[in-house]
């Protein structure tokens, strides 16, 4: 693409959700593998329970038997505990006291809750709050249950060979209960991809140094490598380039053949200094996908690949460069590693706006904004858009989201509803 031919944001999105993801896996412990993506969709081994199962408190027996016992009561013959199963079988007029969980014994098909019961007449009856009756004695029924009441059948919850966790979920928390009840003690997972990341500048001078006048510290690089270990890459600090383009040439060259991509920050604008367009289209095929997305903050964003791996320039600006991070680089860094996504901007939240915005019709903007509530009767969450330009760190440190305002919108009112998504 030629040049600052700008393209807009949902087709910047499309592209970079291209870039395949990295080649091999590898398998983690279980207590390794929250964060991380499945290599290999699990399907279930066996039904889930595998037993019979009692989801109440109470008694089990024959449902015939429950529903044609009189003052009388049944025969009470022992008690089920969860992981104890029963010895033997009910016979008619009997029942077993149960635990929530415990497997149904042989010959009962129904369990009545306890708080449905009583002990018969000059039956003693237990202590606390689930008074069962003790073995040996008899207990009455004061509301009888239909034949499969209160019980979990094999296989209810999942059956065997069923999807449990399909291949490219970013494994959660609650995926490791799944994992953890089918006996998958070695999880397989994505290889993590590398990803370099290399500041540019010949103003741009090192965190430990003191800045001589005109220059800045390198932060970009810290930020970079801190996001791209949250999206679940592993960060590898490329370090400071001059404005030279053949050192920076050698310098990304090297970074590519050694890692899975490569992030550049600074440089990616057109003037005499910005030499990040220039290497990235001379690095190899295919090249530079895009070079400018209709965005602000965040225009002279580009995108090349040599073979599978992308490299990135991003704008020097802080600000900038954060804001494309969130909103671009980090599915794409997703895609690399192997996830699944359903969508490239997931909205995990929905908020007003405080004031009127206005912006160009095909232009997509992300707005810092502070999120608070206000007392309403909706109970809504108001953003409230932080002053400062993308040369600025003081509006990303005093926000809690980014509002996206997307393509085709030119003018939002108060009150106005918008995507937001809160930083991590």
């Amino acid at each position: 693409m030629d040049t600052w031919k700008l393209i807009a944001a949902d087709e910047a999105r499309r592209l970079l959700l291209q870039v395949p993801p990295v080649r091999g896996s590898e398998r983690v412990s279980l207590r390794q593998a929250a964060g991380r993506v499945l290599a290999e969709a699990l399907l279930a081994p066996h039904d889930m329970p595998s037993e019979r199962r009692s989801a109440m408190d109470g008694y089990a027996g024959r449902a015939a038997d429950l529903a044609a016992a009189g003052d009388e009561g049944l025969l009470v013959i022992g008690a089920v505990a969860a992981g104890a199963p029963f010895e033997g079988a009910i016979a008619a007029g009997q029942v077993v006291s149960i635990a929530t969980g415990a497997v149904i014994p042989d010959g009962a098909d129904a369990v009545v809750m306890v708080e449905a019961t009583a002990p018969a007449d000059g039956a003693p009856e237990g202590e606390g709050e689930r008074r069962y009756v003790a073995p040996g004695s008899r207990v009455r029924i004061t509301k009888p249950v239909p034949a499969g009441a209160h019980l979990v059948q094999p296989g209810e919850d999942v059956k065997a060979g069923a999807m449990v966790l399909p291949a490219g979920r970013r494994l959660a928390a609650r995926d490791l209960s799944a994992l953890a009840a089918f006996g998958v003690v070695e999880v397989p997972v994505v290889r993590r991809p590398r990803i370099a990341t290399l500041a540019t500048g010949s103003e741009v001078c090192a965190v430990t140094a003191t800045p001589r006048p005109g220059q800045v510290r390198d932060s970009n690089q810290y930020v970079l490598a801190a996001e791209i270990e949250a999206a679940g890459g592993i960060a590898v600090l490329g370090g400071i380039v001059a404005d030279d383009y053949q050192a920076l040439h050698e310098a990304v060259s090297r970074l590519c053949a050694e890692n899975d991509g490569v992030i550049l920050s600074g440089g990616s604008s057109v003037g005499p200094k910005d030499l990040t367009g220039r290497v990235l289209g001379s690095l190899g095929a295919p090249g530079i996908i895009f070079h400018g997305i209709d965005i602000r903050p965040g225009k002279p964003t580009v995108l090349a690949r040599v073979g599978d791996k992308p490299v990135i320039g991003m704008p020097g600006y802080p600000t900038s460069s954060m804001v494309v991070f969130e909103a671009f680089i980090r599915p794409m860094l997703a895609r690399l590693g192997g996830q699944s996504l359903a969508d490239a901007w997931p909205i995990p939240a929905r908020a007003r706006l405080a004031a009127a915005y206005s912006k160009p019709a095909s232009r997509e903007d992300h707005l810092r904004v502070r999120l608070e509530r206000r007392d309403d009767p909706d109970g809504d969450v108001w953003a409230i858009v932080v002053p400062g330009g993308s040369a600025a760190i003081s509006n990303v440190l005093e926000a809690d989201a980014l509002a996206r305002i997307p393509a085709g919108v030119e003018r939002l009112e108060p009150g106005a509803l918008v995507d937001v998504s809160r930083f991590s």
